[in-house]
């Protein structure tokens, strides 16, 4: 933590990243938490006006992530480090999201990422890591994935959007990693409850029924993931119009800190960039390219296949 001090860095650049940038849209870049470091605008706006311009996207919002920042801050608060961005009603908007958790491969490969701060990243199929780069929103699926009690007794349906996003260059295979937004929510310890009157029901007339668990502050399998309030405003505004969504950091930006890292050089000397705090806790960042890793995991999963799924129990009454 000593040696990563030496690299903490505000984020200065030679040239202004942010030229034509309106004022009230520069008033909330900075470093602290609730704004945007510049390069991440910079990005984010750039991709926003090609697409744009390209037709790609048609929404007049967009979207932005800081992956180097922390999930939760020293205070306990969550962290904002997503950022929604609409400039036609000089709008900007900062919320918490999770990073990909990444995985713990015994006795071969460890890349795995904490709660707070992400260490790793990559775009390699099931690796579970986020990766940085360029994406625009396409279709949404809402699923139904069990009830669960609420406070009274009564039984209420979770309903689960997801929003598919499609990349480009490094993060060309998202669709096929199956990556996108969704809410931080899941289902946990389900058994199968008698419910033929249920829409949801299967053919015996059981529903899943489980215990609802709110992951805000962890990590996700790769997707963004976000509180279920900030999630369902969210899947709202892109219902008719694709949006862009830019995330950093790229693997030439986590190359560049760690090469700095290594040479115990200030990052504003290359123009590098990462958040002070989650630079101490991880040391340095690591980038695991799909070419690298996807064979390793085969390798692993073929050494130890998944054991045979067990079928739901029946809730006790």
């Amino acid at each position: 933590m000593a040696a990563a001090a030496l690299v903490w860095s505000s984020g200065c650049y030679a040239a202004d990243p942010l030229t034509g940038v309106p004022a009230w849209l520069r008033a909330h870049v900075g470093y602290n938490d609730g704004q945007i470091a510049p390069v991440v605008l910079e990005r984010a706006r750039a991709l926003y006006l090609r697409k744009m311009r390209a037709g790609t996207a048609s929404n007049p919002c967009y979207f932005a992530m800081d992956a180097t920042r922390p999930s939760k801050l020293s205070n306990g608060q969550l962290g904002r480090r997503f950022y929604i961005i609409c400039e036609a009603k000089r709008s900007f908007e900062a919320i918490s999201a999770g990073h990909g958790g990444g995985r713990r491969l015994l006795g071969i490969a460890d890349f795995s990422n904490g709660k707070v701060c992400a260490r790793n990243f990559g775009n390699a199929m099931s690796s579970s890591l986020t990766a940085g780069g360029a994406y625009v929103t396409s279709e949404q699926t809402t699923s139904f994935k069990g009830y669960y009690r609420r406070p009274g007794g009564q039984h209420a349906p979770l309903m689960r959007s997801f929003v598919q996003f499609d990349g480009e260059g490094e993060t060309a295979n998202a669709r096929k990693r199956e990556i996108g937004g969704h809410a931080a929510v899941l289902l946990r310890k389900a058994c199968l409850s008698k419910k033929p009157d249920s829409p949801y029901a299967d053919p015996k007339g059981f529903v899943p029924l489980g215990v609802i668990e709110n992951y805000s502050d962890g990590r996700s399998s790769g997707c963004t993931s976000w509180s279920p309030g900030d999630a369902a405003r969210i899947v709202g505004m892109l219902k008719e119009k694709a949006a862009t969504l830019y995330i950093y950091p790229e693997s030439r930006d986590i190359e560049a800190v760690a090469k700095a890292v290594k040479a115990k050089s200030p990052l504003s000397a290359s123009g590098a960039y990462w958040n002070a705090s989650c630079l101490a806790a991880i040391g340095a960042p690591r980038f695991w390219a799909k070419e690298q890793l996807e064979p390793v995991v085969a390798r692993y999963e073929k050494a130890h296949p998944a054991p045979p799924s067990r079928p739901t129990p029946i809730c006790a009454r």
